[in-house]
C-alpha cells in the first residue's frame, strides 16, 4: 500500500450545515479536478492543500459544496479513476491528514464535500489483483474479478467481444506465473483498470467498509463513477457487434445500466442512512433515457444522478425546452431533484462546443468562434442555475475558460488518446490547470509550472483579471449564485411555467421569477417581465418591451 491508514478522530457536526434539510434539493455543486486546481508546493501537480488553501474563494463564490475528482493512491494510468488503495491518499496530493484538515475547513466555511468513488474497477496494483495473479489459475481472489479462460483452441481469443470504452477490446491476457499465457480478465476501460465482480460479496461487503471509512471522517457525499457499471449480465453474452461505442447512450448494454445495479444502492443507501447530517449519493450514470437515469433516483437508492441527455443538448430553444420537460417529468414520479450540467473533466467546455457547429458531439478539437461561444455559454449558464433542481459546475467555467484545444501530441496524457479507436482521446484539454493571476509561474496555479501547459493570455481569464471587473463572466457567476439564493422562487422545484415566445426564445416562470433564453442568432423583442435581475448580455428595456441580444438570457422579478 501507498501508506499507513491513519486514525483521525471524527468530523465535528456542523450546526450551520445541519439546519438546512434537504440541501442537496437545490443545491449548486463545483467539481474540483485536483491536480488542476491549485498547487501547494511547486511540483506542477495541484494537491489537497492548494484546494484546501482556496476554499475561501469557492464560499465566495456562492456555492454549496465541492465534488473532489479522485485523489486516492493510485499509479494514474487513468488520472486516479484506477485507485490502488480506496482508504489512502496519493502523495502526489498529500496524506489523510491533508485531507481531513480539508474536510473541516470546507465545514467551517459552510462548504460540503462530496467524494469520488470508484466501484466499478480497482487498478491493477491493487492488491487484490496483484494477488490474484500471484496465485493463478484457482486463486479465490481472482473471483473478485472478471477473470474467464479465453476462446479458440489455445484459449488465444478474448472471451467475449465486448470492446473497451478507451478503445480495442475490453479483454487483456495475463501471463501466469510459470511464464504461459493464462486467463483473460475484463476491463472496460484501461487494461489497468480491471473490473470487479460484484457479484461476489467480498465485493460488496468491502466498499461498504469503504463508504464508513470516508464518512467517519466527514464527507458529505460520494459520486459514483460509472455508477450504471457494476453489474455485467449473466454469462456476459456477446454483443454482436462492433464499433459499439457508437451504441452508448442508446441501448441497454450487456455491461451497463443493468438492472442488478439498483439492489447495490439500496444496500449502500442502507450505509448512508445511518448517519446524520444529510449525506448524498450522486450517479454518473449513463443511459440510454432520463426515464432510465431516474431509476437510480428512486427513494430508497441514490439522491441524484447526472443529466447527461441536458449536457449534450445542442443550443437551440426547441431541444432544450424538450430535454428539460422530459427530466422533470421523468424526476417528478420518484421524488428526486432534476441535475443540470454543462461541463466536467470529461467532455469539452461548453465555451468551445457552442462556439462550433451543433451536433459534433462532446468532444471537440476545434477552437471554434471563442466570441460566440463564451456568449452562449453565459447564456445557457443562466439557463442552468434558473432551472428547478441542482446545478453542477466545473472549475473554470466560470471564468469562461475554453478548452485547450491545440496541445501537443508529446504533452497529452489521456489514455484514450493512445488506444486507438475509442474515445476522442482530447479530455486533456479541460483539464489544463487554471489561471489565479494575471502574471506569475503558471498564472498563480503553483510556483513550478503546471503539469499541463497553459496557453498565452490565459492570466486575462484569471480570478485576478476577472474580479470587480464588470461585465465579467466571473462576476456573473457571481451575481447568479448570489440571486439563485436570494430569489425564494429559484432553486428547488419539479417544473416551470412555460411563456409564450418568438421562435428560438424560451421563457418560463417560476413564481415570480420570469427566465428568458435567446438561442436565436439575432436580437428579439419580448415583454419585460418586471424588474431585471440579471442579464449575460446587454438588454435594452423600453415601454414594458425587452431587446434581447442574440445568444442572451435574462432574468426578472414581478416582485418589485
Amino acid at each position: 500500500m501507498t501508506q499507513q491508514h491513519s486514525a483521525i478522530a471524527p468530523a465535528p457536526k456542523n450546526p450551520a450545515q445541519a439546519k438546512r434539510r434537504d440541501w442537496w434539493r437545490d443545491a449548486v455543486i463545483y467539481q474540483v479536478y485536483p491536480r488542476s486546481f491549485a498547487d501547494s508546493n511547486g511540483d506542477g501537480m495541484g494537491d489537497l492543500e492548494g484546494v484546501r488553501a482556496r476554499l475561501p474563494y469557492l464560499r465566495d463564490l456562492g456555492i454549496d459544496a465541492v465534488w473532489l475528482s479522485p485523489f486516492y493512491a493510485s499509479p494514474q494510468a487513468d488520472a486516479g479513476y484506477d485507485v490502488a488503495d480506496y482508504r489512502a491518499v496519493d502523495p502526489m496530493f498529500g496524506n489523510l491528514l491533508d485531507a481531513d484538515a480539508l474536510i473541516r475547513d470546507a465545514h467551517g466555511l459552510g462548504l460540503r464535500i462530496i467524494v469520488d468513488l470508484v466501484p466499478n474497477h480497482s487498478s491493477d496494483q491493487h492488491e487484490w489483483f496483484k494477488r490474484a495473479l500471484r496465485e493463478g489459475p484457482g486463486s479465490p481472489l481472482r473471483e473478485r474479478y472478471h477473470f474467464r479462460p479465453g476462446k479458440g483452441e489455445h484459449g488465444e481469443l478474448p472471451p467475449n467481444d465486448w470492446e473497451s470504452i478507451f478503445g480495442g477490446p475490453a479483454w487483456t491476457r495475463v501471463t501466469e506465473p510459470d511464464g504461459s499465457a493464462g486467463e483473460w480478465y475484463l476491463h472496460l476501460f484501461a487494461p489497468e483498470q480491471p473490473d470487479f465482480n460484484w457479484e461476489h460479496p467480498a465485493v460488496g461487503d468491502e466498499f461498504r467498509s469503504i463508504l464508513r471509512f470516508w464518512l467517519d471522517i466527514g464527507v458529505d457525499g460520494f459520486r459514483i463513477d460509472v455508477a450504471h457499471g457494476l453489474v455485467k449480465a449473466e454469462g456476459l453474452p456477446d454483443l454482436g457487434s462492433h464499433e459499439q461505442l457508437k451504441l452508448l447512450g442508446n441501448d441497454v448494454m450487456p455491461f451497463f445500466d443493468q438492472d442488478g445495479v439498483h439492489d447495490v444502492y439500496r444496500q449502500w443507501r442502507t450505509v448512508l442512512d445511518e448517519y446524520a447530517d444529510e449525506r448524498i449519493f450522486v450517479a454518473e450514470a449513463w443511459t440510454p433515457t432520463v426515464e432510465r437515469t431516474a431509476n437510480y433516483v428512486r427513494p430508497d437508492e441514490l439522491h441524484q444522478a447526472f443529466n447527461f441527455q441536458y449536457l449534450s443538448t445542442d443550443w437551440d430553444a426547441g431541444e432544450l425546452r424538450t430535454v428539460i420537460d422530459r427530466t422533470l417529468e421523468a424526476m417528478r414520479p420518484v421524488g428526486a431533484p432534476a441535475t443540470w450540467v454543462l461541463s466536467n473533466h470529461d467532455v469539452t467546455r461548453h465555451a468551445t462546443r457552442f462556439a462550433n457547429p451543433p451536433g459534433l458531439g462532446t468532444q471537440i478539437r476545434l477552437a471554434g468562434d471563442r466570441e460566440l461561444g463564451l456568449r452562449r455559454a453565459r447564456a445557457a449558464t443562466l439557463l442552468m442555475l434558473a432551472l428547478p433542481g441542482s446545478a453542477y459546475i466545473y472549475q473554470g467555467e466560470e471564468l469562461g475558460l475554453p478548452d485547450v484545444v491545440d496541445l501537443s501530441d508529446e504533452v497529452r496524457q489521456d489514455p484514450a488518446y493512445f488506444r486507438g479507436a475509442g474515445q476522442d482521446g482530447f479530455r486533456d484539454g479541460c483539464r489544463v490547470p487554471i489561471p489565479w493571476t494575471r502574471d506569475g509561474s503558471s498564472y498563480g496555479f503553483g510556483s513550478g509550472g503546471s503539469w499541463l501547459p497553459q496557453p498565452d493570455g490565459w492570466g486575462e481569464l484569471s480570478i485576478e483579471a476577472q474580479t470587480g471587473t464588470p461585465g465579467s463572466t466571473l462576476e456573473l457567476y457571481r451575481a447568479a449564485l448570489a440571486a439563485r439564493r436570494t430569489q425564494p422562487d429559484l432553486g428547488a422545484g419539479d417544473s416551470v411555467e412555460w411563456l409564450r415566445a418568438p421562435e428560438g426564445v424560451l421563457a418560463f416562470r417560476r413564481g415570480e421569477f420570469v427566465c428568458v433564453a435567446n438561442t436565436s442568432g439575432e436580437s428579439v423583442t419580448t415583454k419585460a417581465y418586471g424588474r431585471l435581475l440579471l442579464a449575460s448580455g446587454e438588454v435594452t428595456e423600453t415601454a414594458g418591451e425587452a431587446k434581447l441580444p442574440a445568444d442572451t438570457t435574462a432574468w426578472w422579478t414581478t416582485n418589485s
